[in-house]
C-alpha cells in the first residue's frame, strides 16, 4: 500500500487507480474546487491522477492520499510538489479535502506532518504553499502550519489571472 506517513489521526499514501473514484469526489466538487474556478471532469482527474503516480516515480514524492487512520476512508490529499515560482523552482505543499471533512484540523495536521518529511527526509531548506489570494480557509492552514507571507504571484490558469499568495517556512 505504500505509506508514506501517519499522524495521530491520519495515514498518507501513494494514490492509485483504486481512488479514482474518491479523487472524482473531490475533484468534481465545484465547491472543493472554488480556489481552481474549474471542477474538473472525469479525463482532468485522470490526469491528475496519473501525474501523480508520475511524480512518485520520477520525484519520489507528490501528493499522497490522506486515509482517516479510524476507518481508512480517502478524505483527500496532501503532500509535496515543484511548483515554478518566476524563475525558481520551489517545494510545496498542497492539500485538499472533501468538502465533508473540512474545519476538523485535518488539513493542518496533514500539511504539517509533510513539512517535518521536506524537512527531515527530503532534507529541503525551505518550503513553500502556494494559495489563491480568495483563499481564506488554505492561509489559515498555512499559518497554523509555521508559515508566513512571503509574497506574491500571478497564475494563469484556464485562461485566466489569479492572484496567489506565497506562503514559506525555512528550517531550522
Amino acid at each position: 500500500m505504500n505509506m508514506i506517513l501517519e499522524t495521530e489521526r491520519l495515514s498518507l499514501r501513494e494514490m492509485n487507480d483504486d481512488d479514482f473514484a474518491d479523487l472524482c469526489e473531490m475533484l468534481q466538487d465545484p465547491v472543493v474546487m472554488t480556489a481552481y474556478e474549474h471542477a474538473f471532469e472525469d479525463e482532468e482527474t485522470r490526469q491528475w491522477l496519473e501525474n501523480q503516480k508520475r511524480r512518485y516515480r520520477e520525484d519520489g514524492f507528490g501528493l499522497w492520499a490522506v486515509l482517516l487512520k479510524e476507518t481508512g476512508e480517502m478524505i483527500g490529499q496532501c503532500g509535496l510538489t515543484r511548483q515554478c515560482v518566476g524563475e525558481n523552482c520551489v517545494l510545496e505543499i498542497g492539500y485538499l479535502l472533501k468538502k465533508d471533512f473540512w474545519h476538523e484540523g485535518y488539513a493542518t495536521e496533514a500539511a504539517t506532518a509533510c513539512k517535518q518529511y521536506a524537512f527531515e527526509v527530503l532534507e529541503a531548506e525551505e518550503v513553500f504553499s502556494i494559495i489563491r489570494d480568495t483563499n481564506t480557509a488554505s492561509q489559515a492552514v498555512a499559518k497554523r502550519n509555521g508559515m508566513t507571507l512571503k509574497g506574491e504571484i500571478l497564475k494563469h490558469y484556464y485562461e485566466m489571472d489569479m492572484p496567489h499568495l506565497l506562503y514559506s517556512a525555512v528550517r531550522k
